[in-house]
């Protein structure tokens, strides 16, 4: 067994054991350098990390946690299923912003989990004429707006498997994201939906095989589709309901929320026109709208004028121009992509984005998107 295979093993065990919590899970990884160690060196632990209680570290000494591990792998590695920590170059990078991400994800597919534009597409269960309409007007001309957007949704009855039809009619790559193990798929009647995906998109879950799709399931389910994604779009809604749930995890992420409105007598539109109302949703109409808000539409090479102009600026660092060069050569980037492609720390990153702001060389657009300034 080499050490990346070891680490997900004790990836996965630390997601078993009791009483620690995505986020604490988080901090022992940090705390120790890796999962390996927080297991083998977990005595150490109140030298390196002294917050954490004893409770914890005899709740380490979990041999049936490890074992639950090593045959959750030989699943995985023989379903040719990734198994994605949260330290991993694939692991999505924007989900991995918020504080409760889960330590580790399974993905089976071929989709890029860190495109450049992802977007999640929600609604009721029960989706009327007039939003089964709009999923598909919306994604046919998504893709000759922006052809290499990722749609993302929870492979549920309504609205969301009308998004990943659509998007696989549209050829978007298209991901669904689980509320179970990759051991099934519920529900079942989407099962050829879910198996077209996995030519283009693919199948996403925090939850090992043999677990239920049960009622909490669906919305630890929902802060995955909300984290990961640039913007919520919430075709449909009653007043309450789960596409609801992923517009608040959405506003509470930071990232940018949109609803398509609807007459206030339609059941399913009352929801969407709620958002608008308290200002918790940006009122969409198109996908020209939507393309635009989110600053996706500006061209991807600059003019000689942009060049000339830069020149004339103070003079910028080795990092600050290494930023530009990347914003110049593929367009508007949130942080995330940025710490990516420029290989440098979220913190200093951070640190350069502002900077170049104050100087005038860049601008933030709606989505957290750094752009350019001409």
């Amino acid at each position: 067994m080499n050490s990346s295979e070891e680490e997900q093993i004790y990836s996965i065990a630390l997601t078993m054991v009791p009483g620690i919590g995505h986020i604490g899970a988080k901090r022992l990884i940090d705390g120790m350098g890796n999962a390996v160690d927080v297991f083998r060196l977990r005595k150490e632990i109140p030298e390196r990390i002294p917050e954490v209680s004893q409770r914890v570290i005899e709740a380490l000494d979990c041999p049936q946690a490890i074992a639950r591990a090593e045959q959750e792998y030989e699943f995985i590695r023989k379903n040719r299923i990734s198994c994605l920590s949260f330290y991993d170059e694939a692991y999505p990078s924007r989900l991995r912003e918020c504080e409760d991400a889960p330590v580790v994800l399974f993905f089976k597919g071929n989709a890029d989990l860190n495109s450049l534009h992802v977007i999640n597409m929600v609604g009721t269960r029960n989706a009327t004429d007039y939003g089964t309409h709009i999923c598909a007007s919306f994604l046919r001309d998504l893709k000759t707006l922006c052809p290499d957007v990722l749609v993302v949704s929870g492979l549920a009855y309504g609205i969301d498997i009308h998004a990943h039809r659509e998007a696989l009619a549209n050829e978007l790559s298209t991901v669904g994201v689980l509320a179970h193990g990759l051991d099934r798929i519920y529900p079942h009647v989407h099962r050829k939906t879910a198996v077209d995906m996995l030519e283009r998109g693919g199948l996403l879950t925090e939850f090992l095989s043999g677990t239920n799709p049960d009622r909490h399931n669906f919305i630890s389910r929902n802060r995955i589709v909300a984290g990961m994604c640039d913007a919520t779009i919430v075709i449909e809604s009653a007043e309450k309901g789960g596409s609801l749930i992923t517009a608040e995890l959405a506003e509470g992420y930071h990232r940018d929320c949109f609803a398509f409105p609807g007459r206030t007598s339609d059941e399913y539109s009352k929801g969407c026109n709620r958002l608008i109302r308290d200002n918790k949703a940006s009122l969409l109409l198109s996908a020209e709208d939507f393309v635009q808000a989110m600053g996706w539409n500006m061209p991807t090479t600059l003019s000689e004028k942009v060049s000339v102009q830069r020149s004339l600026f103070i003079e910028l660092s080795e990092e600050e121009q290494k930023i530009v060069a990347i914003l110049e050569k593929l367009g508007n980037l949130q942080i995330n992509s940025l710490v990516v492609e420029a290989d440098i720390p979220v913190n200093k990153m951070a640190a350069i984005l502002f900077e170049l702001e104050m100087k005038g060389v860049i601008r933030v657009l709606a989505g957290g998107m750094y752009q350019l300034l001409n």
